[in-house]
């Protein structure tokens, strides 16, 4: 493969009639075809088998569904982060757990309760509607409701030209310049073909030269690297790779941002597809093995408390198990909320909060006398721990 030929296999830089150059990227699959031999083909067989693991160990739990939750907001706030929101996992839950009075509320945690709505949306959807323009103009019309770049069209494909640089930049000044808004749909077009055509190419590896297209005609004002990673995740539940989103894959490119970044310009500049699939399915093995990781703590912690509960809580056992069981989907909860779950009365459900939080499960976590809120801290730390600071 020549130079040349290497240089334009991504697509190429047009100037625009105003002067600037403008990136129109190639359809894929590549050309030259990618080499996936050697090394490459390694590492693909690798992430994949790292990958069909922790589908299976999820799959073998008790109630799968007791993970999704707290894995979707991990994702959230991991992708959030990479753009340059403050808010943590802890923001989020106390945000969505009504801690915050409205005033309060940081900005940033209302765009990760968008990005929440967004992948929940999306993986409704997935049954009826295949990864599509359409599907992403529906997410990014729940991205960005309400939030700043709210004023930037949610929902709509961009119809001015954009361009990736310094805060405050201009377009003279700018790193990538997308193609301009006239050549939008096309591209669009050409990747949805891609992503449900005919071809041999192995399922990691079309989802990782798509999230690079995708990131590429940037076809949005705002949002476009939170929908192009929601875009795997959707990517990879259609293609029954993986049955429940468990993958925060936001945690590997925000650990490695820059080279994320490098790696997805030395593909429009180089046509070095290879060196960002090296990455990409480094990232894909790493993070599964975390993930199961996680899932096996979990499953662990949950037979401790459990075995706490049965031995400690005498008659009140089984209303024990039933808030437990609940902290796994809502790991913030109000005394009140427990009297819901339990279908007690109020002083039964404060007594068994006491005994909870004695028993080191739940935390009190307001610090006031009146509508106190616990948090099931053993859970939400195993999400936190060494993981946020990365």
């Amino acid at each position: 493969m020549g130079a040349g030929e290497s240089s334009h296999r991504a697509g190429r830089y047009v100037r625009q009639p105003t002067g600037y150059r403008a990136f129109i990227p190639a359809p894929l699959p590549p050309d030259p075809p990618l080499r996936l031999d050697g090394g490459l083909g390694i590492l693909l067989s690798r992430a994949d088998r790292a990958l069909g693991r922790l589908d299976g160990s999820i799959v073998t739990l008790p109630n799968p569904d007791l993970l999704v939750f707290m894995y979707i907001r991990k994702e959230a706030v991991l992708s959030s982060q990479i753009e340059g929101t403050q808010s943590s996992l802890q923001d989020l839950l106390a945000a969505e757990a009504d801690l915050f009075e409205k005033s309060d509320t940081a900005h940033d945690v209302e765009e990760v309760i968008n990005y929440v709505d967004a992948m929940n949306h999306g993986l409704a959807r997935l049954p009826d509607l295949p990864v599509s323009v359409r599907l992403f103009r529906e997410i990014h019309a729940r991205l960005l409701r309400g939030v700043r770049g709210g004023r930037l069209t949610p929902g709509e494909l961009r119809r001015s030209q954009n361009w990736i640089g310094p805060a405050g930049g201009t377009l003279g000044e700018a790193i990538f310049v997308p193609p301009p808004p006239e050549e939008v749909g096309q591209a669009l077009s050409q990747l949805e073909a891609f992503l449900h055509g005919s071809d041999e190419l192995p399922l990691l590896v079309k989802i990782g030269i798509a999230h690079v297209q995708f990131e590429t005609i940037h076809p949005f004002l705002d949002g476009n690297g939170r929908i192009g990673r929601l875009m795997i995740t959707f990517l990879l539940t259609e293609g029954g790779v993986l049955e429940h989103p468990v993958l925060y894959l936001s945690h590997y490119l925000k650990k490695h941002r820059q080279e994320y970044y490098d790696r997805l310009q030395a593909v429009r500049e180089k046509g070095d597809w290879e060196s960002w699939l090296t990455f990409f399915l480094r990232g894909v093995e790493e993070v599964s093995i975390e993930a199961r990781e996680t899932a096996r703590r979990v499953l662990l912690l949950r037979e401790e408390h459990r075995t706490a509960i049965t031995a400690s809580l005498g008659r009140a056992a089984g209303n024990g198990h039933r808030v437990l069981e609940s902290l796994f989907d809502r790991p913030i909860v109000s005394v009140a909320g427990v009297r819901d779950i339990t279908g007690t009365g109020y002083p039964a459900a404060n007594q068994l909060v006491a005994r909870l939080t004695e028993l080191g499960i739940l935390r009190e976590v307001t610090g006031h006398s009146r509508n106190r809120r616990f948090q099931y801290e053993p859970y939400v730390r195993l999400f936190t721990e060494q993981r946020e600071a990365s």
